[in-house]
């Protein structure tokens, strides 16, 4: 039977991944708008060491995201996203028992290694079926985005009431509460990719990284990243410069987020209805560029300012939404943790390069310099668009699975994912169905077929 929404299965993924995806980067959130306020006490504070210990936790998930996608892709996905969570709430630790800015850099480098945001993304799509994945990662995003506002609220209560220490403490508990979720909430899949596509070897990642399409992706969200932590390093000064003081800082970002996702919804309408997904991505490009240039242009204004705030996030949110739903589309099948740490490591390498930049671009040129940059940047990812394809979409079916145990899901799975037609068969033990993505050549009877003998 065909489904036009989202599945039982597919609703708990969203949900409970977008929680994992949002309590991790919430704790990482939280800690931009009052490190260099509240960790002057720390020995060896400068303004150097602020923003090492910023790039070093940018800097080590960069490094690792691809290491521990092609370890999803080898050894399941739950286990290296729970090493994760664990390695991260341990470096929280770390950071929180510093006396010096130097065991903080220890800390937040720790905090980097626990790098999940791969195994995460790729389990996503390993439980979704593709005409409902977009809905998703945007449910993942919308998280991702509403952690950021609500960071900029909670990040300065506690570390006023709390300290830097108390903070990152929060940051470890917030880290073994995603633990709890991913061990009870979120679903075991038993997924079957046709033979030879289960295991990531050096040789498709070097394919990965020479495929236009993969590389569009990759390379704009290193853009996407870089230029939100470049602006997140002027914008807020400016918004003092403008009247704004840094204590109602938070009453504008905000309800500036919110208005942002309710903006956001029509895009997403629109690209589903249209099935022109290019189009759609070149107008979140657009809006975003709309915002740059107002906050380059009208520096002063607090009112064009806080319009420009909801564009850019509007434009953000649907791109961060999109991005890694297109990167599981066009990317060889079974290798999902592969390609997204390609993809995630380009996102960190751009959050580390990104605050360098702010910084350096702020201090020479400005405000205003910061965002020129980035307006820059983001024409760059508009023109490489232009040679941007609409993913294929591939139908879709659910069907009812009577399995009991791994074994028999397994064979069931790799049984349906040998038919012809089928791209890939996932089936989940929890929900009892399997889910097929297949092509024009895929014959119905012959999946119900095998559902039977096996059955």
């Amino acid at each position: 039977m065909a489904n036009n929404g989202l599945s039982k299965t597919e609703k708990k993924v969203a949900f409970s991944l977008a929680s994992v995806f949002g309590l991790r980067m919430m704790g990482l959130f939280m800690i931009m708008p009052v490190f260099a306020l509240y960790g002057q006490h720390l020995q060896g504070f400068s303004p150097l060491w602020v923003g090492i210990a910023i790039g070093a936790y940018g800097l080590t998930q960069a490094v690792l995201q691809i290491p521990m996608g092609i370890l999803s892709d080898k050894y399941g996905r739950k286990p290296i996203i729970l090493i994760g969570l664990l390695v991260f709430a341990i470096g929280s630790v770390v950071a929180a028992m510093a006396d010096s800015i130097y065991g903080v850099v220890a800390g937040r480098a720790m905090q980097g290694m626990g790098a999940i945001a791969a195994a995460v993304l790729a389990l996503a799509a390993d439980l979704t079926r593709d005409e409902q994945r977009t809905k998703v990662m945007a449910i993942i995003g919308m998280c991702i985005g509403f952690s950021f506002a609500l960071s900029l609220l909670v990040g300065p209560i506690v570390a006023q009431h709390l300290g830097l220490s108390g903070l990152f403490a929060m940051t470890a508990g917030l880290a073994l509460l995603g633990m709890v979720i991913v061990q009870l909430l979120v679903p075991n899949p038993i997924s079957q990719a046709p033979k030879g596509d289960t295991v990531a070897a050096p040789a498709k990642l070097k394919a990965m990284l020479k495929d236009p399409q993969l590389f569009r992706l990759d390379a704009g969200i290193f853009i996407l990243h870089l230029v939100l932590t470049a602006v997140f390093v002027a914008l807020p000064l400016d918004l003092v410069d403008a009247g704004l003081v840094k204590e109602k800082h938070w009453m504008l970002y905000f309800p500036a987020f919110i208005g942002a996702f309710f903006l956001m919804v029509p895009l997403i309408i629109i690209g589903v209805k249209k099935k022109n997904t290019k189009a759609t991505f070149q107008i979140a490009l657009l809006i975003m560029m709309v915002a740059l240039a107002s906050m380059a242009l009208f520096a002063n204004s607090l009112v064009v300012l806080s319009a420009a705030i909801v564009l850019f996030f509007t434009g953000f949110n649907y791109l961060e939404a999109s991005l890694p739903s297109l990167i599981a589309k066009f990317c060889p099948v079974g290798d999902k943790g592969s390609a997204m740490g390609v993809y995630s490591t380009s996102q960190f390498l751009g959050a580390f390069c990104g605050g360098l930049l702010g910084g350096g671009a702020y201090q020479w040129v400005g405000a205003a310099g910061v965002f020129a940059v980035a307006f820059g940047l983001m024409f760059i990812w508009l023109l490489l668009t232009l040679g941007m394809e609409n993913p294929v979409l591939l139908k879709s079916y659910t069907l009812e699975a009577e399995v009991e145990g791994k074994e028999q899901a397994r064979s069931m799975a790799t049984e349906l994912s040998q038919l012809p037609g089928v791209v890939e068969a996932i089936v989940v033990l929890e929900e009892k169905v399997a889910y097929l993505k297949v092509d024009e050549h895929f014959d119905l009877r012959q999946a119900r077929a095998v559902l039977g003998s096996v059955n």
